[in-house]
């Protein structure tokens, strides 16, 4: 198999494994519990939340750790706002507003959807230019007195373009309106630290943790509502039994993957940019999605003009290619692509979007393979719609 689906889910790393399995077997305890089984794991909690803050360049108590990148991006979105809200003493009737864009995950897009409507949240949804970079000044314009939030995506999902954060949080700072930024598909190829967010979500199984993992680190001062209440862990901010063997587990992935970071993205960005020029090449129906060089080095989508995306996946994964049309979380939808329509793609160019999303292992050749098979894949496809259209 050539799995070439890492924005999806990357493999757990062996060394990630050997960290947390002792908390999945004799070091069981509970940090809450106030025996010396349950102080032994409150102690790991304590180390694995001190490396992660490492990592963000925050303190200990800026993390939180969630199940995942939904709830850490549904946390962020849905608590800073209502807890700015309640925090500006207008309660929850005072007015909430928030701005995004439409080529969010759906985590944040569904968050706001949800404030919108059950809270009567105003939502701005900022256009994108055609290769999905939100432009600073349109952030500033949308600016009002009652803003809670700005949400944006580090390296959106499906094209991988990168935003200008620097640009972004100078925006934001110079009003005191809090900034959040999806870093799902960022972790291990882009700095975490000193981005000028406000609040950063991550998920353990794009970096080589296993799903069930995640982290919101998030800045004591901005006020935060909790989704879940309960025996009050995480500082009161997400009640629930602490993941003490996904703790010590994303932990241990963030420092792997921010020591291999610079290494790994230039060699990895120099094989991907070899790929793309070998598909436009190879493939004349190809066209590159994303911005050209803003974009993150482990990613590469393509839209194929007179083909079925859907068709050339099954082609590739003929010939063992493991790739993917677009998100996970939207795969089985019949509809096309949230993020592509954004960009200006029709519909019917958007049902062809194949994504490609490589690992650390991704070695010299390998672009060289893919583009080959990619190739043969797209030719069967090409023949098999001619033969469609010629009829008996």
């Amino acid at each position: 198999m050539f799995y070439l689906d890492h924005a999806a889910t990357t493999p757990v790393r062996p060394d990630v494994v050997q960290a947390m399995l002792p908390y999945l077997g004799d070091r069981f305890g509970n940090p809450s519990s106030h025996h010396t089984v349950g102080e032994a794991a409150a102690s790991v909690l304590s180390d694995a939340r001190r490396r992660v803050a490492a990592v963000f360049g925050m303190r200990p108590a800026d993390i939180v750790f969630t199940s995942g990148g939904t709830e850490a991006d549904n946390l962020a979105v849905k608590g800073i706002t209502i807890g700015t809200a309640l925090h500006r003493g207008g309660g929850r009737s005072a007015p909430m507003h928030v701005i995004t864009t439409p080529i969010e995950h759906e985590a944040v897009l569904a968050s706001c959807g949800y404030l919108e409507r059950v809270h009567g949240a105003s939502i701005t949804r900022l256009p994108v230019d055609a290769t999905g970079l939100v432009a600073p000044a349109d952030i500033a314009a949308a600016l009002r007195p009652e803003t809670a939030l700005v949400s944006i995506g580090y390296a959106n999902n499906e094209v991988g373009t990168v935003q200008d954060l620097g640009a972004i949080a100078a925006v934001t700072r110079a009003t005191g309106v809090a900034l959040h930024v999806d870093a799902v598909q960022a972790a291990g190829w882009l700095p975490l630290a000193d981005t000028g967010a406000d609040a950063i979500s991550v998920a353990g199984h794009k970096i080589g943790a296993p799903p069930g993992i995640g982290v919101l680190a998030i800045r004591g001062r901005v006020p935060l509502e909790p989704l879940l209440h309960g025996g009050g862990q995480e500082r009161e901010r997400r009640s629930g039994t602490e993941n003490v063997a996904g703790a010590v587990a994303i932990a241990t992935a963030l420092e792997i993957a921010e020591r291999e970071r610079l290494a790994a993205a230039a060699r990895v960005g120099a094989l991907r940019d070899r790929f793309i020029a070998r598909v436009l090449a190879l493939v004349p129906s190809s066209r590159l999605t994303g911005h050209p060089v803003r974009r993150l080095p482990s990613l590469a989508s393509f839209t194929f003009a007179g083909t079925s995306g859907e068709s050339v996946l099954l082609e590739l994964e003929r010939r063992g290619v493991v790739s993917s049309s677009g998100s996970a979380c939207a795969a089985g939808s019949d509809e096309p692509s949230h993020v592509l329509l954004a960009l200006g793609i029709t519909p019917e160019l958007a049902q062809t979007a194949v994504r490609f999303s490589f690992g650390h292992d991704f070695g010299a050749g390998d672009e060289q393979r893919a583009a080959a098979l990619l190739d043969a894949a797209a030719d069967a496809v090409a023949a098999s719609v001619t033969a469609v259209r010629s009829g008996p």
